[in-house]
């Protein structure tokens, strides 16, 4: 018996990264605190308000374009798409139709059947005590990228890769945050199952705000239809939304087509032709782009031999990244890979993790080269390091100096540890003959004594060496 095979679609949205709006002067700042403050007659729909064009929305647009191996577009217009929300007083969003900006790209195997641009939507907020709504408008007009995979994925697992590395490659372009609780970026699902090489009735799931939503919500859709399938129901098409506390999507409304949208050529917009601009032909535009995540990736894993888990880390989050490289770039030792990447994928990650956003600007790659010069040398040891990283995330500040001021730096004066062995082993007979009768672990324990003895700045390999040497 033939299973049901799932198939997937995803419409993804971005907010992009603009000094101002799409059509309008207004500042790019949607998650400002204060509601309602970055806004013009155009923003908020005024009769009589005419939009003009953002370049770097464009210029954004076409590096993604090139970056993803799309087709550019020679000739673009913008449409109106007309639908009516509180949150879009004009009645219609300025988005594209007919011709995109981008075609036929791809990213991890998955292909793209377009990528263009339109104004983001203000902001709607629900007050459920005193059953109101209020509306933001810094929010309309930011521009916003969609992008539209083909449908060709075939699990939620899929899905998630793929909303992961656009993200990561949308945050190395520059071009946007893409931070999903911000909503900067948005998922939408189009699933279908279907026995069959046609597929199946298309059911969206709209306004995913994280991965874990993008694949609850397509294991949920492909178990619910299944299920109605079986038991010889119809499939609706519609749109429907997703409860993070069930795991469950819900109905929403019957799924509109594009005829319903009106699309029609957006009168107070020209026509653009982009191939009339030099800077803007795909050799051009490939020469801005930075090294990409899929090829970061590839460089730490085949040519610097990282561990892959390491590595993913460092490729994840971009400034980490930047981190290591930036490091590498000053400690030519055989020992700065390993070490550089053990403490950014653990010791700094950590603190990324608890939400330190500003902490790039203070641990440098020079201060964190410092840490691991000193490292190699000897100097600190790798509780000391871990507490001067910890300093330079919080203060800043040159490394060296901060060891000092911290007494971090490990004790290898032969003469001054010499003491210290000697006063170990008489202290220490039954460790010193369980060593003599062959027991290595007893030497782990003097060493141990050592430290504790020094309060851990003594070099541990110096302190080993001279115990051994004491001990014959």
């Amino acid at each position: 018996m033939k299973t049901y095979t799932p198939t997937i679609g995803l419409e993804v949205h971005a907010e992009l990264l603009t000094e101002s709006k799409l059509f309008c002067g207004c500042r790019n700042d949607p998650n400002s605190d204060d509601p309602n403050m970055f806004i013009c007659p155009i923003c908020v729909g005024y009769p009589g308000a005419l939009p003009y064009m953002n370049k770097q929305a464009v210029e954004h647009m076409l590096r993604i374009g090139v970056a993803l191996g799309g087709e550019l577009a020679s000739f673009t217009e913008f449409d109106r798409k007309h639908y009516f929300y509180p949150d879009i007083p004009k009645g219609y969003q300025i988005s594209q139709y007919a011709f995109p900006l981008v075609k036929h790209a791809s990213l991890n195997k998955v292909g793209i059947e377009r990528i263009h641009l339109e104004e983001d939507t203000a902001k709607s907020a629900h007050d459920v005590c005193s059953r109101g709504s209020v509306i933001d408008f810094n929010r309309s007009g930011v521009p916003l990228m969609e992008l539209v995979t083909e449908p060709v994925i075939h699990s939620a697992e899929e899905a998630r890769a793929f909303g992961d590395i656009l993200q990561q490659t949308l945050r190395y372009l520059g071009v946007a945050r893409a931070r999903m609780e911000w909503g900067e970026m948005r998922v939408e699902a189009n699933i279908s199952v279907s026995k069959t090489d046609t597929l199946g009735t298309k059911v969206e799931v709209k306004n995913l705000n994280s991965f874990k939503a993008v694949s609850g919500a397509i294991e949920y859709e492909i178990e619910r239809q299944t299920a109605l399938l079986e038991q010889g129901e119809q499939i609706a098409q519609e749109t429907r939304g997703w409860n993070e506390n069930t795991g469950k999507t819900f109905s929403q409304r019957s799924k509109e087509t594009s005829a319903e949208y009106r699309y029609m050529p957006e009168p107070d917009l020209p026509k653009y032709y982009i191939d009339r601009m030099p800077e803007w032909d795909a050799e051009s535009l490939r020469a801005t782009l930075p090294e990409l995540p899929e090829r970061r990736m590839e460089r730490y894993t085949e040519e610097l031999k990282l561990d892959a888990k390491k590595a993913d880390v460092l490729v994840k989050n971009k400034p980490l990244g930047d981190l290591f490289d930036g490091v590498l770039q000053t400690v030519e030792h055989a020992d700065a890979i390993r070490l550089t990447a053990n403490y950014l994928s653990s010791d700094v990650m950590q603190y990324v993790e608890e939400g330190n956003d500003t902490l790039f600007e203070r641990l440098t790659a020079d201060a964190l080269a410092e840490v691991i010069q000193m490292l190699i040398d000897g100097e600190l040891s790798s509780r000391g390091a871990k507490e001067v990283i910890a300093v330079l995330v919080k203060e800043g500040g040159a490394a060296r100096g901060i060891a000092e001021r911290q007494g971090l730096f490990q004790e290898s004066d032969e003469s001054a540890l010499q003491e210290v062995i000697t006063k170990v082993v008489a202290g220490n007979e039954a460790a010193v003959a369980e060593y003599k009768a062959g027991k290595e672990q007893a030497l782990q324990f003097l060493v141990g004594q050592v430290m504790k003895e020094t309060r851990g700045s003594a070099n541990p390999t110096k302190a080993q060496e001279l115990l051994k040497e004491a001990l014959k």
